[in-house]
């Protein structure tokens, strides 16, 4: 996507992108539309050429949403993202359409949309381009993608809002595999094989945000888990223990006694130095995140340990 996640707001629609791409020397055709290549295809899916950009592209994106795929047939990628592309639309029953573009064969398409990677999938909506991703991306990631930005141009498209396009296919948009996996654990128990379902996530996707704060929760779950029973107490009785302190806090965290869990690491910050100070500092920023740093506890403690810190 023009930002490398279509999960952090695809759908936000970019005004210099749209400034920045004139399409108006498209809009008239060149000459007689040359036959369609490949096999047939679904009615939403067009093979695009400078003939009849206007009415697949321009005219289209009047009513529906219009993604315009740009690769050429000498990169073995731009395959594998129509392939992905055709599949990612289905859902949509026309909704959504899909313009293909042979780089190599419409030239002027691509340098009015000041294509330099190949492939690159446009969307465009109202005769502009919205949004943009380049290379080889996960499906279930562009799928959101689509899914955002069917959700922010549905209703100002008539074609779509007709087409009931965004509860339609947000019933039928694919899950991860991994995703699935990660809830079947869950459902079965088996909370080593949840983590180990959303660390796949999480590596696959850095910018993943939800999976990322699914799997934070699933280790201290674990960790919690094998947490003694009087660990509160055995903190008390060995106070330069640093394990033990950690023990206690996750502990107080597990049970409800959030605050509680932060005062003690903050106390321990204020008691220790050098890497000791860091880990405890570090492990109270995990429980921060847990809770969520816009949580008026977690801001309030920030202050605390800011203070014990400097």
């Amino acid at each position: 996507m023009t930002r490398s996640n279509p999960r952090s707001d695809p759908a936000a629609l970019s005004a210099a992108f749209s400034r920045a791409v004139d399409l108006s020397a498209l809009k008239r055709p060149a000459g007689p539309a040359g036959p369609a290549a490949g096999a047939p295809r679904p009615a939403w899916v067009a093979d695009v050429t400078e003939a009849n950009f206007p009415a697949e592209v321009v005219e289209k994106s009047a009513q529906n949403l219009v993604l315009v795929d740009l690769g050429s047939p000498r990169s073995p990628v731009s395959a594998d993202v129509s392939a992905m592309m055709e599949r990612v639309v289905a859902p949509y029953g026309g909704a959504v359409a899909l313009a293909r573009v042979d780089v190599d064969a419409q030239p002027r398409i691509a340098q009015a949309f000041g294509v330099q990677t190949i492939p690159t999938v446009i969307a465009v909506a109202a005769g502009q381009p919205v949004d943009a991703f380049t290379g080889e991306q996960p499906e279930a990631q562009v799928s959101t993608w689509v899914q955002s930005l069917v959700e922010a141009v549905a209703d100002r498209l008539p074609g779509m809002a007709a087409a009931g396009a965004v509860d339609g296919a947000a019933a039928e948009a694919p899950v991860d595999p991994l995703l699935e996996q990660a809830e079947d654990a869950l459902e079965a128990g088996d909370l080593a094989s949840a983590i180990t379902a959303y660390e796949a996530l999480v590596a696959q996707n850095p910018a993943d945000t939800e999976a990322a704060a699914a799997l934070a929760q699933l280790r201290f779950q674990e960790r919690a888990a094998a947490l003694p029973a009087d660990a509160v107490e055995q903190a008390q009785a060995a106070p330069d223990d640093l394990a033990a302190q950690f023990d206690a806090a996750d502990l107080l965290f597990a049970t409800g006694r959030t605050e509680e869990s932060f005062a003690l690491l903050v106390d321990v910050v204020s008691r220790f130095y050098g890497d000791e100070r860091t880990a405890t500092r570090d492990h109270l920023l995990e429980l921060f995140a847990l809770v969520g740093n816009d949580d008026p506890l977690v801001i309030a403690s920030r202050r605390k340990l800011a203070a014990a810190l400097y």
